[in-house]
């Protein structure tokens, strides 16, 4: 159960599923017409490829799930721990993000595979760095275990039994935003084609650097200037 959840998490969490949101609308709109905020897809489609001998379209399915795996360690790497604290590094992985996406668009302005591995980076990379906050899973970079958890309270509900009001309201808020950034992400490009990205990357980058910023010149200098309380033991 989520005892309390902090409002930068509520907002940071809504952003990146929304950004999530109009990413996968591209990638299911542009010119190799899938999913790239997720494996599921990805992983089927190589499996039919393979089965079916089309090594062409294989390959490139291979390397969507291999830069989107590539991203996941790498925010591993950034991050260091599962559980979402602030004074973590992710301000960092953000405005890395935010550089691949916007390498990603002109390579995709050229239909060329090598964005939809760039942005499937991305992806990876922001799934990977937002990971557990009291036991609650925050996945925004897609919708299954959202829509399990709803079931799942449901059906608690319809039991009688307690149900976690704060992660309702978290799974709907991710739910709500993606579904928002799928919305954008489709009216922004029958008018600017892949330079929709641009969008989401600027997002991510100011939100990375507000993060930054906030964690370097309040959050940081608070902690540092807390007075240190020593037992007895220590005093002596």
């Amino acid at each position: 159960m989520i005892s309390k959840l902090p409002k930068w998490a509520w907002i940071g969490s809504g952003v990146l599923a929304f950004i999530a949101g109009m990413i996968n609308s591209i990638g299911f709109l542009g010119f190799q017409h899938q999913g790239i905020t997720h494996l599921t897809g990805s992983t089927t489609l190589f499996g039919v490829a393979a089965a079916s001998g089309d090594y062409q379209a294989a390959f490139h399915l291979a390397g969507v799930v291999g830069a989107f795996f590539t991203g996941c360690v790498f925010g591993g790497f950034l991050i260091q721990d599962s559980t979402l604290k602030l004074g973590r590094r992710y301000g960092v992985a953000l405005m890395i993000e935010s550089i691949l996406l916007l390498l990603a668009v002109p390579l995709l302005h050229r239909q060329s595979n090598f964005g939809d591995y760039l942005a499937s980076c991305a992806m990876g990379l922001q799934n990977g760095m937002v990971s557990t906050y009291s036991g609650a899973v925050l996945r925004t970079t897609h919708l299954t275990g959202v829509f399990t958890d709803l079931g799942i309270f449901i059906g608690h509900r319809l039991q009688g039994l307690r149900v976690d009001k704060r992660r309702v309201r978290l799974c709907l808020l991710l739910l709500g935003s993606f579904l928002g950034g799928a919305i954008v992400g489709t009216i922004g490009f029958a008018r600017f084609s892949y330079g929709t990205l641009y969008f989401p990357a600027a997002l991510t980058g100011c939100v990375g650097a507000a993060y930054s910023i906030y964690y370097h010149r309040y959050w940081k200098d608070s902690q540092e200037t807390q007075p240190v309380v020593q037992s007895s033991e220590q005093a002596k």
